[in-house]
């Protein structure tokens, strides 16, 4: 399907949303007995890759992660929540912001923020070359705010790019 003549011109966040749960077992611990960091960043990953294909109607690979940052320990026994939104779309690149959490698999209680990350996608055509998506039409107030957020990270690595340069 080509996105941008046979599907929508735009899409809200809500329509690429994907929520992925886990519960964590014992081969997901490093030697210190909590869950390891790759386990949760493949997570991460696959729920970004998710909203980011739902988004562009098609295959989106990601470019790069801008941030990943790990609140708090997982165990074994708990059940990991990974919640994924597009925050921007370009011509082509998706910026996707993820949040997991997590609790006891056999308790309803509390539920902690375990791990936070931003990444950046892009949708790819049947050659593996980059191909349009969707423009993205904020809808809540959050996600105006999102949005908002994605495009002063987008600018600051604009600058970076050209201070590298």
């Amino acid at each position: 399907m080509d996105t941008l003549t046979d599907g929508p011109a735009h899409k809200a966040p809500a329509d690429s949303g994907v929520t992925l749960a886990h519960i964590m077992s014992e081969h997901d611990t490093n030697l210190y007995g909590t869950i390891h960091g790759g386990v949760i960043m493949k997570l991460i990953d696959d729920a970004a890759a998710a909203a980011a294909g739902r988004h562009a109607g098609g295959p989106a690979v990601t470019v790069s992660v801008d941030r990943m940052t790990f609140l708090l320990p997982v165990h074994a026994g708990d059940l990991v929540s990974v919640r994924a939104c597009v925050e921007y779309a370009g011509r082509t690149s998706m910026d996707v912001g993820v949040r997991a959490t997590a609790e006891r698999w056999n308790a309803s209680g509390p539920t902690a923020e375990v791990a936070t990350a931003r990444l950046t996608f892009v949708a790819i055509g049947e050659n593996g070359s980059p191909r349009p998506v969707p423009e993205l039409r904020p809808v809540t107030a959050e996600d105006h705010q999102r949005h908002l957020h994605a495009l002063q990270r987008r600018a600051g690595r604009a600058r970076q790019r050209t201070a590298a340069s």
